[in-house]
């Protein structure tokens, strides 16, 4: 059983174990988040459950103590998240952590075309883990290797994206919602849409809005958190 979220009283065992809905800002990997979670409340077990990737903000379950245990029921919860793939550029990153080395025309893509190609994206698929992510390989994060200019063989992951919607389209820009399975890449997704398409494509923007019934309107950001239930 899943308790304890959000927690709204002052007097709080973090120790025993909680866990605790955070907005992730924008620049902070959620390690950062994890580390400055156990500072404020100085309790050693502290863990997420469910990477977000340092550009994307949103919804990041944090557990202390005993709560640990319920980070595997978070994490095979379904993730949705809001996005903007940005066409016509492509990245190392998949993003736009690193600088973009190509660069194509859009003014040909249709509204058809990418409800097309975003109509292979539904049900399940498979797809490579990208070079920045933390995925290990050989004991060592395959983002530890791309930093190095090294590329290495990932294995295919099946994933299952339950809806994809197109909520709007103004070039290069396309503004989406999905809902999908653990482990899914939405970086991925944008890259490889943008292949489909013909003109590449990148994450400009993610937000995750919910995990499973949790949705980041119920979530602290970090300076609330810390306000409400620091030991400092």
């Amino acid at each position: 059983m899943i308790t304890n979220l959000t927690p709204n009283k002052i007097d709080v065992d973090f120790q025993k174990g909680q866990s605790i809905l955070i907005d992730k800002p924008i620049c902070w990997t959620s390690f950062k988040v994890v580390h400055q979670i156990r500072k404020a409340v100085k309790v050693k077990k502290v863990g997420h459950a469910g990477t977000l990737d340092p550009r994307a903000t949103g919804l990041l379950i944090i557990c202390t103590g005993k709560m640990t245990k319920s980070i595997t029921e978070f994490q095979d919860l379904p993730k949705t998240y809001l996005g903007i793939i940005t066409l016509g550029k492509k990245t190392e990153s998949m993003d736009l952590e690193t600088e973009h080395f190509e660069e194509k025309p859009v003014e040909n893509i249709t509204e058809e075309k990418i409800l097309e190609v975003r109509n292979k994206y539904l049900g399940e698929i498979e797809q490579i883990p990208p070079m920045y992510s933390a995925v290990k390989v050989n004991g060592k994060r395959l983002y530890k290797y791309a930093r190095n200019g090294e590329t290495v063989e990932r294995e295919k992951r099946k994933i299952n994206i339950y809806k994809f919607e197109i909520e709007k389209i103004e070039l290069p820009d396309i503004h989406f919602e999905i809902i999908c399975s653990k482990g899914t890449y939405i970086r991925v997704i944008a890259n490889d849409f943008g292949d489909e398409l013909g003109c590449g494509g990148l994450l400009s923007k993610l937000r995750r809005e919910n995990i499973g019934k949790y949705n980041v309107g119920q979530a602290l950001t970090i300076d609330e958190f810390e306000k409400r239930y620091s030991c400092n």
